[in-house]
């Protein structure tokens, strides 16, 4: 290829994250789970128009998503696997946020952001997208999905990098459905745990019933209060806000922190070799979307500093994120 060729596949790639979504939309991997199945067999299942989706899947066979198994039929391969509901950090969810039109439009409004700095669903929607998830539920449902999706894919990678050995109590703050709490307190027994969220994001139960004995969730604000603990985690959280925000969650952990205690941050890090793409591109998405943005390490020691908490340690997991461990200054 040319080096028009692949720019003109990069400003044209929208299209292809479209045709995913809307395959993870009709579920498709999932119906193709057993095997290949006819574009009219597909079709009929899916309630989708017969020739439409055939038009779609040649695209996304195109590029490797699904095979063409035999003129008109469809089966899935490596890559669409990663879109059927039942597999280990499925990307299915990822995809379904694609269907949100007000998200879709807001990249559309990057422009304005760049022109000014100024977060750009809000300025396009006159909310910011924790308001308009909360008015829209299907899709905050959605968003749910995901960040427990996302989770699963990281939570195993903490859990094995980080020593907890001399630690008895951890917070998982803002920690949505449980899923890094959970994959911690398995495989640490000494250690109890508390889901802490917003009050209709807590889940009933842990997935694992063993854990139940040492396990527990609350209900809160994070920018009030949390429970207290000798161990706080912030997963994907910071990212999400601006830094006077951040300085604020962070100093209502400091203040929840049991003596001898650590704030775990786990994030992206801004400058770490090998990630430099994924994390630039995240951070233009936290521009775009709720109106943060991803820091180095200096940016986390400075926030840190400002909440009367201290840098002590930086540790890279197995995967794309980092945990940057503060404590009281």
């Amino acid at each position: 290829m040319t080096n028009r060729d692949d720019l003109r596949s990069m400003v044209t790639s929208f299209r292809v994250s479209s045709a995913l979504s809307v395959a993870a939309e009709l579920a498709l991997s999932d119906l193709l789970a057993d095997g290949p199945r006819t574009v009219d067999d597909l079709a009929a299942a899916a309630s989708a128009h017969p020739d439409a989706l055939h038009r779609m899947l040649r695209v996304l066979a195109a590029v490797g998503v699904y095979a063409e198994t035999e003129p008109g039929s469809y089966g899935n391969t490596p890559l669409s696997e990663g879109l059927r509901s039942d597999v280990p950090g499925t990307m299915r969810p990822l995809a379904r946020t694609l269907q949100d039109p007000a998200l879709w439009a807001a990249w559309g409004h990057l422009g304005h952001s760049v022109h000014t700095g100024e977060n750009a669903f809000e300025a396009l929607h006159g909310m910011n997208v924790w308001t308009h998830r909360e008015a829209h539920p299907e899709q905050n449902a959605v968003f749910n999905d995901n960040m427990t999706s996302l989770s699963s894919l990281v939570a195993d990678a903490v859990a094995d990098a980080y020593d907890f050995t001399d630690l008895s109590t951890v917070v998982d703050v803002g920690g949505g459905h449980g899923v890094l709490l959970e994959t911690i307190l398995a495989r640490h027994e000494h250690l109890t745990g508390t889901v802490f969220d917003q009050e209709h994001a807590l889940p009933d139960a842990p997935t694992n019933a063993a854990l139940r004995p040492r396990w527990a969730t609350a209900g809160g604000d994070f920018f009030v209060e949390v429970p207290a603990a000798d161990t706080l985690i912030l997963k994907a959280i910071l990212h999400d806000w601006p830094d006077a925000e951040c300085i604020k969650i962070l100093d209502t952990c400091r203040r929840a922190l049991r003596p001898g205690g650590v704030v775990l941050v786990v994030e992206l890090g801004l400058g770490r070799p090998g990630f430099e793409f994924d994390v630039a591109l995240s951070d233009l998405n936290m521009l775009v979307l709720p109106g943060g943005r991803e820091r180095s390490e200096q940016e986390f020691a400075a926030l840190f500093e400002a909440a009367g908490l201290v840098l002590t340690q930086v540790i890279h997991t197995k995967g794309r994120m980092s945990i940057f461990e503060a404590q009281a200054a």
